[in-house]
């Protein structure tokens, strides 16, 4: 998965509220629901981008779809952000070797 798909999945408020719901466990589409201004098939559609996107998984419990997140879903994401945050510290360590070297 790439980190496009997890920001376009994320980037809905509802998908956002879904995605949070289930850091608290696995939840079929009627608890996700319950908690959310939307209908149970437009949950459904949510869940169909979450997992698209490689943040969710389902499986079959009877006649339930049953949703968890990902272990791994974040990682793309992650991996993009650390590439900022890695420039962000080597500027700043270039910064105070300047400093220093200013200093002396």
């Amino acid at each position: 998965m790439t980190y496009e798909k997890i920001l376009h999945a994320l980037a809905d408020d509802t998908r956002r509220k879904i995605f949070e719901d289930l850091r608290s466990g696995p939840k079929n589409v009627k608890a996700l629901s319950l908690s959310k201004d939307v209908s149970r098939p437009a949950v459904s559609q949510h869940l169909k981008v979450l997992e698209r996107a490689g943040l969710v998984q389902a499986h079959q419990c009877g006649t339930s779809r049953i949703y968890r997140l990902k272990s791994d879903g974040t990682s793309p994401l992650r991996e993009y952000l650390d590439q900022f945050w890695e420039e962000a510290l080597h500027a700043f360590a270039n910064e105070i070797a300047d400093q220093q070297e200013v200093e002396k």
